[in-house]
C-alpha cells in the first residue's frame, strides 16, 4: 500500500433509517478512487459507539471518517472530529438527513461517493446545548417533545415523524421562556424555540431557513401559540422555506442563548432528545469541524430536481398524516385550506 494514500474509516449504523447499507457497501469498491484512498468499514454495536470509533481514527491521523447512518451517527462522530483535523464525510441514510441536505450532499449513495472521491473540504461551525455538541439543529418545547415520541415509536421515517407531530400538536400546552443574549433579555410564550445551526430538521423542514454553517451566529426561532386554522400555511411554508415569513414566527440571531424556564425537561440536539435543567445554555462555536462536501459549481446543478421531487413528497406526506391525525371535525376545513395553499 502506497504510504501517500489518503485513509477512509467508514462507519456504519446497521440501524439507522430504511436503506440496505449492505447495498451502499457494496458501491465502495467500485466507487472509490483506489488510487487515491485505502479504507476500513467499521459497524457501530451500541448507542455512543461511534464516538469512540471516531476518536480513535482521529487519534490516529485518519483524513475521513465517513458516516453511513442518519443524523445520531453524523453527531456522535462530529463529537469526536471537531477540532481535528480528520474530516467527517457522509453518505445519507438516515430519516431525516438534516446536516447531508444542508450541505448539498447527494442523498443517492453512488453520487455521495462520488463527492468523497474529489475530497474537497470546508470548515463549519457547531453549537452546545447543555455541553453537549449539535451541528444541525437544537431547542426546546414542541420539537424536543416530538423528537421524544419519535425516538420511542418503533418505526423509522417521515412519515412516523409528521404522524406524532399531528397526534400531539393539538394538545401539547405552550410553556413561558426568559431569553437572554449577549443584546439583552426577553419573555415569549411560544410552542417552540428552535436554535439553527443549519437550516432545516432534515427532510427539507426549513425550521431556519437563512441559516448558514458559517457565519458564527445561531439562528433563533420562535413559534408563538397558533390555532388549528394555521397548520396548514405553516406546515406548507416549513417546506417552502418561508416559514420565517409566519405572524405566528420571531426569529433573531445570536452568539449565545441562555432559555430559562419553570422546570427541568426534555430538549433536543440533532432530533435526539435529552433531558436537562430547567435552565438550557445554547452557544455557537465558529469554525470547527471539518467536512466534505460537493465542489459548489456541483451543488445547485446536481440537487435542483432531487430537492424538487422530496419537497413534493414531504408536502404529499405532510397532507396525508394532516388528514388522518386531525379530528374528524376540522378534517373538513384542514382539506379545503389545504389546497387552497
Amino acid at each position: 500500500m502506497n504510504d501517500n494514500m489518503k485513509k477512509i474509516k467508514f462507519v456504519v449504523n446497521p440501524i439507522s433509517g430504511t436503506q440496505s447499507k449492505e447495498l451502499i457497501l457494496s458501491l465502495l469498491d467500485e466507487k472509490i478512487d483506489k488510487t487515491k484512498y485505502s479504507w476500513e468499514v467499521v459497524y457501530t454495536e451500541r448507542a455512543g459507539h461511534a464516538v469512540e470509533i471516531a476518536a480513535q481514527a482521529a487519534e490516529e491521523k485518519t483524513d475521513m471518517v465517513v458516516a453511513i447512518g442518519g443524523d445520531g451517527t453524523i453527531n456522535e462522530i462530529a463529537r469526536s472530529l471537531v477540532h481535528t483535523d480528520t474530516a467527517l464525510g457522509i453518505i445519507p441514510c438516515g430519516s431525516g438527513n438534516g446536516l447531508a441536505r444542508h450541505l448539498h450532499i447527494p442523498m443517492e449513495p453512488k453520487k455521495a461517493l462520488e463527492v468523497l472521491n474529489e475530497g474537497c473540504t470546508d470548515i463549519i461551525d457547531y453549537g452546545k446545548i447543555n455541553g453537549t455538541d449539535f451541528f444541525c439543529t437544537c431547542g426546546v418545547g414542541f420539537d424536543a417533545f416530538v423528537s421524544l415520541k419519535f425516538a420511542h415509536a418503533g418505526k423509522r421515517g417521515l412519515l412516523t415523524y409528521l404522524e406524532k407531530t399531528l397526534q400531539e400538536s393539538l394538545k401539547y400546552q405552550p410553556e413561558t421562556y426568559e431569553l437572554e443574549t449577549e443584546n439583552g433579555v426577553s419573555k415569549y410564550k411560544a410552542f417552540l424555540i428552535a436554535c439553527g445551526n443549519a437550516s432545516q430538521y432534515g427532510n427539507n423542514a426549513y425550521i431556519a431557513p437563512q441559516a448558514t454553517l458559517t457565519d458564527g451566529l445561531l439562528d433563533v426561532t420562535i413559534l408563538e401559540p397558533f390555532t388549528v386554522l394555521d397548520v396548514p400555511s405553516l406546515a406548507f411554508q416549513l417546506f417552502n422555506k418561508t416559514i420565517d415569513q409566519n405572524s405566528r414566527i420571531k426569529t433573531f440571531r445570536c452568539r449565545r442563548l441562555c432559555i430559562r424556564r419553570a422546570a427541568p425537561g426534555v430538549v433536543h440536539f440533532d432530533g435526539d432528545p435529552m433531558e436537562t435543567d430547567a435552565d438550557v445554555d445554547i452557544r455557537l462555536i465558529q469554525r470547527g469541524l471539518r467536512v466534505v462536501v460537493p465542489r459548489a459549481s456541483e451543488k445547485d446543478a446536481a440537487n435542483v430536481l432531487q430537492r424538487a421531487q422530496e419537497y413534493m413528497n414531504g408536502i404529499k406526506l405532510m397532507n396525508e398524516a394532516i388528514v388522518d391525525n386531525i379530528t374528524d371535525k376540522n378534517k373538513k376545513i384542514l382539506k379545503k385550506l389545504t389546497k387552497k395553499v
